[in-house]
This record gives C-alpha cells, sequence and structure tokens, in this order.
C-alpha cells in the first residue's frame, strides 16, 4: 500500500507533465537567432574604405614609430599635428574660395585715425568719375533706364577691382561685394542701392523708371565724392 508521500509525489509529477504538456510555459532555452549578415553594398562600401584609408593608417604608424613611448609627449605631438595639418586645410579651403595663396591674418583693431586715413585713400578719381556720369546720362537721355544703372554698377565695380583686387573676383556677385570686407560703410550703402535697383530689374522683371534713376544717379555722385568714403 502506498503511502501519503508517494501519492503526493505522484500528483506532483502528473502536474508538472500536465504543465509541461499545455504549451503555455517554455522550459527549454531557445538559440539565439543567427546575426544577419550586412547588406552588399554596406560590405563593398567597408572594404572600400579600408583599401583607401589603409595607406592613411600606414602612414600615421610610420609617424607614431618616430615618437617617444611617454604617452604625456605622444598627445602633444599628435596635437601639434592635428593642428598643422587644420591648418593646412584651412589655406587649401581659402585658395578656392579666394584664388590665392594666403597665410592665416589676425586682424588688429585699427584706431580711428588709421581706419579714416585709408578710407580717404579709396577716394574715386573725379576725372572719371565725371566721364561715367556722363556715359550713363547719354543712356537715360535715351529712355535707357535700367541700361543706365547698370553702366554706373559696372563702373563701381571696375572702381573696386582697380583700388582692391583681392575683393573683386570673377564669381562673385554685386551682393557679394556690397557684403565684402575693405569697404567704407557709406560707400557700401550706396553701391548697395544701385546694386539692388539693378538685381530688381534684371532678375525681378521691375523696370526702372526715371525716378528710380534719379535715385541711383545721386547714389553715384554720392558714392564718387571724397566725404562718402571718409564717413
Amino acid at each position: 500500500m502506498a503511502g501519503p508521500d508517494s501519492l503526493s509525489d505522484d500528483k506532483l509529477a502528473a502536474a508538472h507533465r500536465a504543465l509541461r504538456s499545455g504549451g503555455d510555459i517554455q522550459f527549454d532555452m531557445m538559440p539565439a537567432p543567427g546575426r544577419q549578415p550586412p547588406p552588399a553594398w554596406l560590405k563593398a562600401l567597408g572594404e572600400w574604405l579600408e583599401e583607401v584609408l589603409a595607406p592613411v593608417g600606414r602612414f600615421l604608424r610610420w609617424i607614431g614609430s618616430f615618437m617617444p613611448d611617454a604617452p604625456y609627449a605622444r598627445i602633444f605631438l599628435w596635437t601639434i599635428i592635428a593642428v598643422l595639418a587644420l591648418l593646412i586645410l584651412w589655406i587649401v579651403v581659402d585658395r578656392v574660395r579666394h584664388g590665392e595663396w594666403r597665410l592665416p591674418q589676425w586682424r588688429r583693431r585699427r584706431t580711428a585715425r588709421s581706419v579714416d586715413a585709408d578710407e580717404e585713400d579709396w577716394t574715386p578719381d573725379a576725372a572719371p568719375a565725371r566721364a561715367w556720369l556722363e556715359e550713363a546720362d547719354a543712356l537715360a537721355g535715351q529712355g535707357r533706364y535700367a541700361e543706365a544703372v547698370h553702366h554706373l554698377l559696372l563702373r563701381s565695380v571696375e572702381d573696386m577691382a582697380r583700388r582692391r583686387p583681392h575683393i573683386v573676383r570673377p564669381a562673385l556677385t554685386s551682393r557679394d561685394l556690397a557684403h565684402a570686407d575693405g569697404i567704407p560703410s557709406a560707400p557700401r550703402r550706396l553701391f548697395t542701392e544701385i546694386a539692388q535697383a539693378v538685381e530688381r530689374s534684371l532678375f525681378g522683371g521691375r523696370p526702372i523708371d526715371a525716378a528710380e534713376w534719379d535715385r541711383c544717379r545721386h547714389a553715384y555722385a554720392d558714392f564718387a565724392q571724397t566725404r562718402s568714403w571718409a564717413a
């Protein structure tokens, strides 16, 4: 005759079998899903980068072979190398932007007297300015106001190119020139007024009438006078 302990064990075993057969509870550890391989394009990109950057890695290891074993010394030397690399990169970018090789220039704050002297040196010659106005007046007299204002803009740009060759470059627009460094504030404002009139005429389809021509003519007359360049 089975004792109470035997009956209890049988009931427990039966309950365990029933629990496992139900499938509601997981008793076995499932293997982890396999890692998906990377896409073919990503694998090809990684191999290409590895091939391209391999010479760079060899070059850096070659430089590191000349460095001392002291960690702080290596950090200092690598910092200097990084700064020199950034400096070279800046010079190349500046060459692309400005069309000439230039070393970095740290601007010093100038005194008011030196600023005035430099701005007075920007004064356009009176004779060419009068001749340019006469040419523009001839166009305006024929009712060709847009051409007259455009003529004044071109003559203003020519004067800038003659006096500051590094400012005027073929790739720059009149809007770029209006924001260029090295132009006094008063002539900049007058030049901007002429440039905006031409821009509205050429790209905005807005015709230039006699009133706007008169404003641009006065702006150029002020632009060509000494007092505007000494502002």
